[in-house]
């Protein structure tokens, strides 16, 4: 296989002490088994046998009192990547509770964080909650991402439908967001025939190759547009050997492979 640079833009790492436990709830959530095991020291280990220039760690908080833990946790993943000589960074963890949101914005800014993630099905919110309103006014104006888990067939988890995104893009057109898993887990071309329409509106291929043939993933790519589509693996879902694996067997010009797998990044995180 060529050779090329590659930005994973969809991981996530638990600390030591709960590691087990939220790998194990993971699977239980999603009814899969996940291939990793959710360390950041086995995610650096797979880097460095890949070859990978970097990735971005996304966090998740299911309550209130969790943030600053999650958000410092993150910050540690990066830095200790950084000095093995990877590209990362990071995205803070919100809960729509947050009594002090703009409060921890800035804290998770001032840790080197970069945006945020909001995981609305393990959050139990829509991610046109109105609660959440602040953080996407404060990110809009600070011209910095968001990152939401989207879609999922089963109707307890609705909240992050296609068209909530939708929503949120009426009211904030400028602020620019990543709907992982090609636009929505499980419903992809759903999410697709929505978001595709949407400016400011980014997809990454995470939870999505392994699910869905070659063919369609090409689809699905060629709708939303190469240059709107980033490589991602969802670690502890899928390790990066077989991310990469389920990607090149793709059909894409030398062009749109390498932008999907590092340019596209580079560009949207400003990575020099």
């Amino acid at each position: 296989m060529r050779m090329y640079k590659i930005f994973d833009m969809h991981t996530h790492n638990y600390p030591a002490a709960i590691v087990e436990k939220a790998v194990k709830n993971l699977e239980k959530f999603y009814s899969f088994v996940a291939e990793g095991d959710g360390t950041a020291e086995q995610m650096r280990a797979d880097g460095h046998a890949e070859g990978l220039a970097g990735f971005l760690v996304l966090g998740v908080a299911t309550n209130p009192r969790q943030v600053r833990h999650v958000n410092e946790f993150c910050a540690s993943v990066i830095s200790d990547a950084k000095k093995e000589g990877f590209k990362a960074y990071g995205f803070m963890g919100l809960h729509q509770d947050c009594a002090d949101m703009q409060e921890q914005i800035e804290y998770g800014l001032s840790l080197g964080l970069s945006g945020i993630k909001i995981h609305p099905d393990i959050q139990g919110v829509n991610i046109d909650d109105r609660r959440l309103y602040p953080a996407y006014e404060i990110m809009q104006e600070k011209d910095l991402p968001i990152c939401f888990h989207m879609g999922d067939r089963r109707p307890e988890y609705n909240f992050s439908a296609t068209e909530r995104l939708v929503h949120i893009h009426k009211d904030f057109p400028h602020l620019r967001t990543i709907a992982a898993h090609l636009g929505g887990y499980t419903v992809y071309d759903e999410g697709a025939q929505l978001l595709s329409r949407c400016e400011n509106v980014w997809v990454d291929t995470s939870s999505a190759l392994w699910m869905i043939s070659p063919e369609h993933a090409g689809r699905l790519i060629s709708e939303f547009g190469h240059d709107r589509v980033f490589f991602g693996t969802d670690y502890p879902v899928k390790r990066l050997s077989t991310e990469l694996e389920y990607f090149m067997k793709i059909k894409l010009s030398e062009t749109q492979r390498e932008d999907i797998l590092y340019n596209n990044a580079a560009e949207f995180l400003g990575i020099e």
